[in-house]
């Protein structure tokens, strides 16, 4: 069978889920991250929709991918509108990726009752749509909306619509179950139809209302679709897409239909975490392939059976997707990902070395009080360089002090005052800020740029707050996430307390530790 393409749409249809709201530095980071994985297309959103999105395809352009390329979303043109003036296709050109992805009423219902025009006028629509982009856009998709739908009412009209995509010239058709009402065995029925019918390279784009969105993207490959289609962790509108996390392992290791590396399979388990913390959402320990639970046991039988035999209560090798076995009376796994870290980071650690296993029992203790490095890559490999003896201080806190006063009809004020120690000299200095956090982070690097003046390229990106603990309210543990960034390069950095400003100051020191050892390292001033 030929190698599968994958089809990313976290950043557009993921971003579309309830709770879920990426920032333009989020999509970014998780379009670096979706390269690593050998993803082949990644949908950066509807240029059109918003200016955030434009933004991203010009930041994107800064970018230098390894195995991605980027894809900007958008529809047809509005009825009434010639294809040349159509600013939805305009903006899409204008966007200047390899390939672009529109869509169009494939259902005649909604030819009927949305669009409001002809059947004929929507096929005009789609052809002329597709032909005016090829002639500045080298790759052009059609997504047929709601295709499976329309067919099971209508199948020569779904036909003539694909027929039309094809003669305007799209490089491939994307058959659509946009409500998520089809089951596998209609969707094996309907693709073997259209393959006697269409000749083009097909795909599928499943979601997930019926709970079957993997099993019908699977069951599409049987079938003859090349391009499958999907969000990371499942993301979307409604119930999700089809969960890429599962998909793409699935067609690997069970199917064995080519779409990724052995290697870039083993990042599996770190791009799904990496994505559910910058979507600010707590993973599912249960989600397969993925999930913290996939290959956990408690004892009993299945311990005692999996010891001697793993296949026995799993269905794969954990490690194929970068997870690990997990033993949940005495966790003995997890030293193969401490080496690991250690090797990325340049540090030389030997697998028979005693602090390897004082790290592992560091860390999970720090995961016990709430601590998760997935996004917070900086704060771990201080960690590792403290346990190693190699982390060096570049200051030592004092004391702070937070103030926030609000008046009547005011605007809230913060400001923060802090005292550090430096090479046996004390700096004592105040600074204010939109609130606690920038306050204190305008204090700090105060207090700190006359000592090391690369610091003053240093930009605080992001901040996200997770609420962890059940039942506490404003008592509750809380988890900070900082991303921050210079001139090379970006890092994340985490902090864990009850109190928020506490857990603010200890993913803040470490962003600035990172900076001062990666500026040393580097021998430049940042």
């Amino acid at each position: 069978m030929n190698t599968i393409f994958l089809y990313d749409t976290t950043l557009r249809e993921g971003n579309q889920a309830e709770e879920i709201s990426f920032s333009l530095e989020d999509k970014l980071r998780i379009t670096v991250q979706l390269d690593n994985l050998g993803v082949h297309f990644i949908e950066g959103g509807w240029p059109t929709s918003n200016p955030k999105d434009m933004q991203y395809f010009k930041e994107i352009r800064l970018y230098s991918l390894k195995n991605s390329t980027v894809v900007a979303f958008g529809s047809t043109a509005r009825p009434g509108v010639p294809v040349a003036d159509d600013k939805n296709l305009n903006d899409l050109i204008e966007a200047q990726t390899q390939a672009v992805t529109i869509f169009g009423k494939a259902w005649d219902t909604h030819v009927h009752e949305v669009l409001k025009i002809g059947l004929d006028q929507n096929l005009k629509l789609i052809e002329e749509s597709i032909r005016y982009l090829k002639q500045h856009i080298p790759n052009v998709f059609f997504d047929a909306e709601h295709f499976f739908d329309g067919y099971k009412v209508n199948p020569d009209y779904t036909i003539k619509v694909l027929q039309h995509a094809i003669t305007g010239g799209a490089d491939g058709v994307i058959l659509c179950d946009t409500n998520g009402g089809t089951l596998p065995f209609e969707v094996t029925q309907i693709i073997a139809s259209v393959k006697e019918q269409i000749q083009a390279p097909l795909g599928i784009h499943a979601h997930n209302d019926s709970d079957v969105a993997v099993a019908n993207t699977l069951t599409a490959v049987q079938q003859g679709c090349i391009q499958v289609q999907g969000a990371i962790n499942g993301y979307g509108e409604r119930c999700g897409n089809a969960n890429l996390c599962s998909v793409i392992p699935n067609l690997q290791i069970k199917m064995g239909v080519g779409c990724v590396s052995d290697e870039q399979l083993r990042k599996l388990s770190e791009v799904s975490r990496f994505v559910n913390e910058l979507a600010n959402l707590a993973p599912s320990k249960h989600q397969p392939f993925v999930g913290s639970s996939a290959f956990a046991h408690k004892a009993g039988v299945h311990v005692s059976a999996v010891k001697k035999r793993p296949e026995t209560y799993e269905h794969i090798t954990p490690e194929l997707v970068g997870g690990t076995q997990r033993i949940l009376v005495s966790d003995q796994a997890g030293k193969a990902n401490i080496l690991q870290k250690a090797k990325e980071f340049g540090l030389d650690v030997a697998s028979h070395d005693p602090l390897v296993q004082e790290i592992l029992f560091d860390l999970k203790e720090l995961e016990r009080q709430g601590f998760q490095f997935e996004g917070a890559e900086a704060s771990f490999e201080l960690r590792m360089r403290q346990a190693l003896g190699m982390k060096k201080r570049y200051f030592d806190l004092a004391g702070f002090r937070v103030i926030v006063e609000k008046k009547q009809e005011e605007e809230s004020l913060s400001e923060a005052t802090i005292m550090v120690r430096v090479g046996g000299r004390i700096e004592h200095t105040a600074a204010i800020g939109n609130g606690p956090v920038n306050a204190l982070d305008n204090a700090l690097r105060k207090a700190l740029e006359k000592f090391y003046p690369g610091l003053k390229h240093v930009a605080l990106i992001d901040y996200k707050v997770r609420v962890f603990s059940i039942g506490k309210g404003t008592g509750s543990r809380v988890r900070v996430l900082v991303e921050s960034g210079d001139k090379r390069e970006k890092w994340g950095t985490v902090g864990v307390s009850e109190n928020i400003i506490e857990a603010s100051w200890q993913a803040l020191a470490d962003s600035i530790t990172y900076k001062l050892l990666k500026d040393e390292q580097q021998g430049a001033p940042g």
